[in-house]
């Protein structure tokens, strides 16, 4: 029997876990997988032959963190793990328990290790620790008198102590891919012991695509869903449901609208969104803007998109743009949605009405073909920096012009190698800031020109 917090009933997640009843438990929980090969998602850790798979099946766990977006199969993956290993298996949550429990269950974990049984320690949220909280798990993680498994949303690097990650493998979940999804609620509406496939309901591809799309690969928001419309659904004569565009909409709180994150519309969408902000066009980037997010778009992924935009189309004829645009993906990344979205309207107009260039797009490509193109020249020696006195003796540093010791802080010194010395990459424009660029440029060349002349 597994121990618990709170009393001598298993838990929850046990090693000989009870039936589940078919109601009223949420769809969700339901429809939880109970063997791996029933898992959908995250193959390059759980498919066949990879290290956890094969710690699973073997009941050979090591301590891990799980770290993953909502509904990527974190607490699933726990569920398994309970059903499979011959331990104790303790589940909590980060959120309830405190420092008094931890000891508790420590002290009850070390007991059972005398008694040659291993404890399997499964914390959700394990980022809502502090840190003597986590260190508290340390002796007993080093000592292997529990199996750790935390669970998390957060980046561990920032929110786990390095003692304890030191010690601990993570395995990091993606975020499930709307065809993932979908399969889900397909399996969900065929199986009736657990599912859905007892109330013959009628849906088409379209609407189920539509919750995967809106359920932005979290597996338990598209079981909410699909469970919400289906409770809401009014059944015909013969007891049959119907699920409408109209039923999906009042479930999702939003307006259900034609787009797909994984095909083609989401390319259209993103290119519409890039060409109007490089034509200068405002409302029409905020328009498309407001089309992929009111569509359930991965506000991250616009935020990626704008920053490039800032570099590709922008560039140095405005500095800022770049600023505005990671500062927005900041935001969106703190606030979270729907309060993230004004910061990537405002990222969107500000690219608009900036000043445009590409030439350090134009320049970067050239680049680029260059070091495809041409040999690989070394670094010339003038330029390479003499750390020992060996690498002096061989000429490293020799020749080398130190600017800041000329009286305009310019020299003649070649940067570039041989084959390459007369090229030009960055081309400034008259647009913006640039124009002043420009100007720079083009008085360290007439320098030069002077210097070279003798001047």
């Amino acid at each position: 029997m597994a121990m618990s917090l709170f009393g001598p009933t298993p838990p929850d997640f046990s090693s000989n876990p009870p039936q589940r009843a078919a109601s009223p438990s949420p769809l969700a929980d339901r429809m939880r997988p109970e063997a791996i090969e029933e898992f959908v998602g995250q193959l390059h850790i759980l498919g066949p032959g990879k290290p956890l798979r094969r710690q699973i099946e073997r009941d050979e766990l090591g301590s891990m963190i799980l770290w993953g977006p909502p509904g990527s199969g974190k607490t699933t993956l726990a569920t398994i793990v309970a059903r499979k290993t011959r331990s104790d298996f303790v589940r909590y949550s980060a959120v309830l328990a405190g420092i008094k429990e931890i000891k508790e269950v420590m002290a009850a974990a070390e007991k059972s290790r005398h008694y040659g049984r291993r404890t399997v320690l499964f914390i959700d949220e394990i980022h809502r620790f502090n840190k003597a909280q986590q260190d508290a798990f340390l002796p007993y993680v080093e000592r292997g008198d529990i199996v750790l498994i935390g669970a998390t949303t957060e980046n561990p690097s920032f929110e786990v102590n390095a003692a304890l990650l030191s010690r601990a493998k993570v395995y990091m979940l993606s975020a499930l891919s709307t065809d993932e999804v979908q399969a889900l609620l397909r399996r969900a509406l065929g199986n009736e012991k657990q599912g859905l496939g007892s109330q013959h309901i009628e849906i088409s591809e379209e609407l189920l695509r539509q919750i995967a799309v809106f359920a932005n690969g979290d597996a338990r928001a598209a079981y909410n869903t699909l469970e919400t419309a289906v409770a809401a659904a009014p059944r015909d004569a013969e007891g049959r449901i119907t699920i409408t565009d109209g039923l999906i909409e009042d479930a999702i709180q939003r307006k259900v609208l034609l787009y797909d994150k994984a095909g083609e519309e989401h390319y259209n969408l993103i290119s519409a969104l890039h060409k109007s902000v490089r034509n200068s066009d405002p409302d029409a980037a905020l328009y498309w803007l407001g089309r992929m997010l009111e569509a359930g778009e991965d506000p991250l992924y616009i935020a990626r998109r704008l920053i490039r935009e800032a570099s590709e189309d922008i560039g140095l004829a405005d500095p800022n743009a770049l600023s505005v645009t990671v500062a927005a993906m900041q935001a969106v990344h703190f606030l979270g949605m729907p309060e993230g979205n004004l910061a990537l309207a405002e990222a969107a107009v500000y690219l608009s009405l900036a000043p445009k260039s590409n030439a350090l797009y134009v320049g970067y490509g050239e680049v680029a073909s260059d070091a495809q193109k041409t040999i690989a020249e070394p670094v010339p020696f003038h330029l390479r920096n003499p750390v020992t006195g060996l690498m002096a003796n061989f000429g490293y540093g020799k020749g080398y012009q130190y600017a800041h010791k000329a009286e305009d802080k310019l020299t003649d010194m070649q940067c570039l190698p041989d084959n390459l010395k007369d090229r030009r990459y960055y081309r400034p424009t008259d647009q913006g800031f640039e124009k002043k660029l420009k100007e720079k440029l083009q008085a360290i060349e007439e320098w030069k020109k002077k210097y070279a002349r003798g001047g």
